[in-house]
């Protein structure tokens, strides 16, 4: 495994995250900064491997020291997690956790309101 082919493993989990997660950056090591919290710990860490990995291979003194079967079980990792991953679920949820904070203000504020308006006698 060289250089190349370390590389084209981190472009194509860099690509997943900006297709199926909408994280935006270039790199892995940017994606993985700015979307890594919406992974799971396992995936989150292996992506980061990945990403530093990719950063090493760059080198060729560094390149040596980069663990080629840690590498390819760090890629599957990634790839089998976000090719799981659907978008259209991935955004319903992004738009009911949204609606369920704004009416759970909603909700404060109008009883906060009521409160107000019953101590100063108005209710």
């Amino acid at each position: 495994m060289g250089a190349a082919s370390i590389q084209q493993m981190a472009d194509r989990v860099s690509g997943l995250m900006g297709e199926r997660l909408r994280v935006a950056g270039s790199g892995l090591a940017a994606k993985m900064e700015k979307g890594g919290r919406m992974l799971p710990r396992p995936v989150r860490e292996a992506g980061e491997r990945l990403a530093r990995a990719a950063m090493m291979a760059q080198n060729p003194r560094l390149i040596i020291q980069v663990d080629e079967a840690q590498v390819a079980e760090d890629y599957d990792t990634c790839l089998r997690h976000l090719l799981k991953v659907n978008i259209w679920d991935h955004r319903k949820g992004r738009v009911i956790g949204l609606t369920i904070s704004i009416l759970g203000i909603l909700i404060v504020v109008a009883a906060l309101a009521g409160g107000f308006a019953y101590w100063r006698g108005l209710l």
